[in-house]
């Protein structure tokens, strides 16, 4: 393939989008790009939350049952690098801070180039607010603890001034310079929004609770019965369910500008268009907010995959794909193969009518939580069985993980004496594995994980998984399925005892 566009809008809903049923807000142009896509049925997450997952596409391989949340490793590299070796031009277009803090830094660092916009969540753009600011765009709004965005949100002056248009702009506009100025080129579009904050400016702003007179609720809740025991009221949660949906909107608006730019630039017959995302957002499903531990359920890891292939029709695909997919269709769209232990498959021979398959199971999950196998029909969640969530261990040569600023109590130590050398499967590179122990403090994604808590799930007569099936004899199929998954990968053995599968 000529060119490639990956286009990724972190926390986007697959069952609010129109092409895949959704109807409670609207998404004209994600729909517009669906009727010229294959749109995919069972894709999944893979790890979770942000920077796992952007290693599972980026990277290729799944790292979430080796560490929580890193930086590209010593023994990996990122698919950008041997394409720029291989004369592709490689950009990056994002405003997603993850990608410039520790613990995600060096992803943007193979891209040919890159460009950030700033401002966006915890983003350290800003030290103070506008003194001039007079509300407007940035309508008045509730305040997230500690997040740097309360200072940021006073200096956008005009709707273009917000971090997702700024960034569909910036990559529309380097179409219109660059698509034809470059023999061949990747460009990777990595789009915060829908991601909270839910901040819009008007038309946006109450799009969809017209009624609300109250200051903007644009921080969610990450919680477990949310309504129930109070964290928020029933106005509240549609107030800020109906927010995340005006976000929706309005990316999908300025994703519309970048289709424009494609349309002009004439690349729909040799650039293959990839749009995806890292996971979902709760919002009131099941009663939960965010994403707090709990099972990925359908909301959180059942996620929209719409690929468009030059030359093949539009149409949908109901074969089983997971992020580390991504990774291996962008090795084989532009020929060339891996350097390092992956764990994708390409999606091509799905998309040109070679394969109906390309895998029986997909893993995912969040370090140190359930770890979940899926056969595309059928969903199981295996958690921990003992109360101290051990063995576990975490595999790095750069010790990073996401920073907790505003929790210091959650910050992870450093490694210590117990550490020992060992090797990742497929590297002789040595890496620093540290186990923890019965007191130590774990990382932040793992933290309180609960005991003896599984699920399955029969996803096809149960899409709305309120009937779990576990200790029934599906559940000894599905463990079965879990066990030569986790061997395939070599995974650490520890999770066999951890999951109480030996």
């Amino acid at each position: 393939m000529k060119n490639t566009i990956v286009v990724l809008l972190d926390s986007l809903n697959r069952h609010m989008l129109g092409a895949y049923g959704g109807r409670e807000f609207e998404t004209p142009n994600l729909d517009r790009f669906a009727a010229r896509s294959v749109r995919f049925t069972r894709h999944f997450a893979g790890s979770l939350p942000c920077m796992p997952a952007r290693h599972d596409i980026l990277v290729g391989a799944m790292d979430f049952l080796w560490r929580p949340w890193g930086s590209i490793e010593l023994w990996e590299e990122p698919v950008t690098q041997p394409l720029r070796e291989h004369g592709v031009t490689t950009m990056l277009v994002t405003d997603h801070p993850h990608l410039f803090e520790t613990g995600g830094e060096n992803y943007h660092t193979e891209f040919r180039g890159w460009e950030y916009l700033r401002g966006h969540e915890n983003d350290p753009w800003k030290t103070r607010a506008d003194p001039s600011w007079l509300g407007t765009p940035a309508l008045p709004a509730s305040t997230g603890h500690g997040q740097h965005y309360n200072a940021s949100r006073t200096w956008f002056r005009e709707e273009l001034d917000f971090p997702g248009p700024r960034t569909m702009h910036t990559a529309a506009r380097w179409i219109a310079d660059n698509a034809h100025a470059h023999d061949r080129f990747l460009l990777f579009v990595d789009e915060f929004d829908p991601h909270e904050p839910f901040d819009t400016p008007a038309p946006w702003a109450n799009r969809y609770d017209p009624d609300w007179d109250q200051p903007l609720l644009i921080w969610p809740p990450y919680s477990t019965d949310t309504i129930a025991s109070g964290v928020l009221t029933e106005a509240e949660a549609r107030h800020i369910r109906a927010n995340y949906g005006a976000k929706l909107s309005m990316i999908d608006h300025w994703f519309g500008r970048l289709l424009d730019a494609v349309d002009a630039a004439g690349l729909w017959d040799d650039t293959a268009i990839i749009v995806c995302t890292d996971h979902g957002h709760y919002l009131g499903e099941r009663d939960i907010f965010g994403k707090p531990g709990v099972p990925l359920y359908e909301p959180l890891g059942h996620t929209p995959l719409m690929v468009h292939l030059p030359g093949t029709l539009p149409g949908t695909c109901d074969a089983l794909t997971t992020n580390v997919d991504i990774n291996a269709t962008l090795y084989d769209l532009f020929g060339i193969a891996p350097r390092i232990r992956t764990h994708g498959r390409s999606m091509l021979p799905l998309l040109d009518g070679r394969a109906t398959s390309i895998r029986e199971w997909a893993l995912a999950g969040v370090y140190g939580r359930w770890v979940h196998v899926i056969d595309g029909n059928r969903k199981y969640a295996r958690g921990p069985v003992t109360t101290d969530n051990l063995p576990l261990s975490m595999w790095s040569n750069r010790w990073s993980t996401m920073p907790v600023h505003g929790m210091p109590r959650l910050r992870l130590p450093k490694p210590d004496r117990r550490a020992v050398i060992d090797f990742m499967p497929g590297s002789s590179v040595p890496v620093l594995r540290q186990p923890f122990a019965a007191g130590d403090r774990l990382p932040y994604w793992c933290h309180g994980q609960p005991a003896n808590q599984h699920a399955l799930y029969d996803l096809g007569n149960d899409p709305d998984e309120r009937d779990n099936l576990v200790g029934t004899p599906l559940e000894r199929e599905m463990q079965e399925l879990l066990r030569a998954a986790l061997a395939d990968i070599e995974a650490p053995r520890e999770h066999l005892r951890r999951l109480g599968l030996e």
